[in-house]
């Protein structure tokens, strides 16, 4: 396994988990900590709150930290090398150009 599909791999994961921990959140307050009842369990809502905010930002600085390694390590083996609009472009300059033949214009009509 190359290195640049081990980054492949790795993105997926953490975009998969960025969406799950989006998901979770309600964009007016509610989201995970709504369901939770009291303020008992494990630190209460405001520390669920600040939980999944502080794994939004840390999931999205992995996830652009991952990219910026992959595309160092992208060896560009996958494509092609070269630009095929080059190619089509020497292509009609080794041929010797046939000259054009030049077609007399129509006469304007007459104007009244």
């Amino acid at each position: 396994m190359s290195t640049f599909s081990i980054f492949l791999v790795l993105i997926t994961i953490v975009c998969f988990l960025l969406i799950v921990v989006i998901m979770v959140q309600n964009p007016k307050g509610g989201g995970l900590s709504s369901t939770i009842s009291g303020t008992q369990m494990l630190g209460g809502v405001q520390k669920t709150t600040d939980f999944l905010d502080k794994s939004t930002w840390t999931l999205a600085t992995i996830l652009i930290a991952l990219i910026l390694l992959s595309s160092l390590s992208f060896t560009g083996a996958l494509g092609d090398t070269g630009s095929k609009i080059i190619e089509k472009s020497e292509a009609p300059a080794s041929t010797p150009a046939a000259p054009a033949q030049q077609t007399p214009a129509p006469a304007a009509p007459a104007a009244k």
